[in-house]
C-alpha cells in the first residue's frame, strides 16, 4: 500500500484504517459498516500480498461526518 499522506490525516477526526482479514468477503463487511458510521472513501480493492496470510484494504475516514445510515 502507498505511505499515509499527511493531507489523509490533516485535521481533527481524520483517519486511516488498514483492515487484514482472513477473506475478502469480511474485509469487505468491515469496510460496508464503516460506511455506515463515518463518511469513509468508500469500499476498497482487496489485497492479498505474497507471503503473507489474510487480504488487506485501506479505509479513509472522517469520524465527525456521519455515514450513510
Amino acid at each position: 500500500m502507498k505511505p499515509i499522506d499527511e493531507r489523509h490525516i490533516a485535521g481533527p477526526g481524520l483517519v486511516v484504517l488498514d483492515i487484514t482479514g482472513g477473506d475478502e468477503d469480511t474485509v469487505r463487511t468491515v469496510m460496508a459498516a464503516l460506511e455506515g458510521l463515518w463518511a469513509t472513501s468508500g469500499i476498497s480493492l482487496v489485497r492479498r500480498e505474497p507471503g503473507v496470510p489474510g487480504v488487506r484494504a485501506r479505509v479513509y475516514a472522517d469520524i465527525l461526518r456521519p455515514g450513510q445510515l
